[in-house]
């Protein structure tokens, strides 16, 4: 029922209205307060995450589509594992073996012969000490190319061109200088007076090297480790130069499926994703060790 008295409609007004106007501020309110308690850091490290595992995610999904719908621009499509079943049953299993086995063993033997080594420059004071340590790193410094065709001639002479042998040989050369400038920092770190207290208890220089100083330097030795892995892992100059069919390593046969009558995209990705598994799972084993060798050594007291 309307009415026409003005008194009446200003009256009704006056009362709906401020409750109307009163819902308002504090819908604002809790709204600013929602914005507030949101961790911003949170959010950017999660966008920093996307963005650096966004081109690992997209490889994925490529190797998961159908070779029919690779370059499709649907995001939905039933995943499909044709393209590692054809990748795996070809020879590119063998070549994957061969990066494990030479990643692997030139990561133990740069270790096993370079850690000594650092210890022994860190903790030794003779007279060449710093030149040896100076040209240890200029071996470093040159780049590839200059090294290639003398380990071809010696390897060809030697009867170690297309062996693992021979590769591994090569990645230990620039293994070593890593190992032994990264745990010359992570040895320096260590107080000297833990090792003369073993000293004191009985243990020889090694004895006190191996059960008070490496066990302390156990972060530094998993990030070295991981950096001298995923350096030879990755090596895609010196494997195409010293290897022809029996050492063929994985970034080298990837190259294989770029073919003169056409790229097969989906073997591609699905050989790519394979090669960064093993980095990524030796690196998940090692993370905790990884984060405090990456830091240890920074900060002096």
């Amino acid at each position: 029922m309307t009415t026409n008295n003005p008194g009446a409609q200003a009256a009704a007004l006056a009362h709906a209205g401020p409750g109307r106007d009163a819902g308002q501020p504090r819908f604002t309110a809790a709204l600013a307060r929602r914005i507030a308690a949101i961790d911003w850091r949170v959010c950017a490290a999660l966008a920093l995450l996307l963005a650096v595992m966004f081109p690992f995610l997209w490889l994925v999904q490529l190797s998961l589509r159908p070779a029919d719908d690779l370059f499709g621009e649907s995001l939905l499509f039933v995943p499909s594992l044709d393209s590692f079943r054809s990748l795996l049953q070809g020879d590119f299993l063998a070549s994957l073996i061969n990066s494990l086995v030479v990643s692997t063993a030139s990561t133990g033997l740069s270790l096993l012969i370079g850690v000594p080594a650092a210890y022994a420059l860190t903790r030794w004071r003779f007279r060449a000490r710093r030149r040896i340590a100076l040209w240890v790193l200029v071996t470093r410094m040159a780049p590839p190319i200059a090294f290639t065709i003398p380990f071809y001639l010696a390897y060809r002479w030697s009867g170690l061109l297309d062996t693992s042998l021979g590769l591994v040989i090569v990645y230990l050369t620039f293994n070593l200088a890593i190992v032994i400038w990264l745990m010359q920092t992570y040895f320096a770190s260590i107080p000297q007076a833990l090792e003369e207290a073993a000293y004191i208890d009985g243990c020889g220089v090694w004895g006190a090297f191996r059960r008070v100083t490496l066990p302390l330097t156990a972060p530094g030795l998993a990030a070295t480790a991981v950096l001298c892995f995923v350096f030879s892992w990755n090596d895609f100059f010196y494997a195409l130069i010293l290897t022809r069919t029996h050492a063929t390593t994985a970034p080298v046969a990837i190259v294989n499926f770029l073919q003169y009558e056409g790229w097969e995209w989906s073997k591609i990705a699905a050989a790519g994703t394979l090669v960064m598994l093993p980095v990524v799972i030796f690196t998940v084993l090692v993370r905790s060790y990884l984060v405090r060798g990456m830091t240890a050594g920074s900060v002096k007291d």
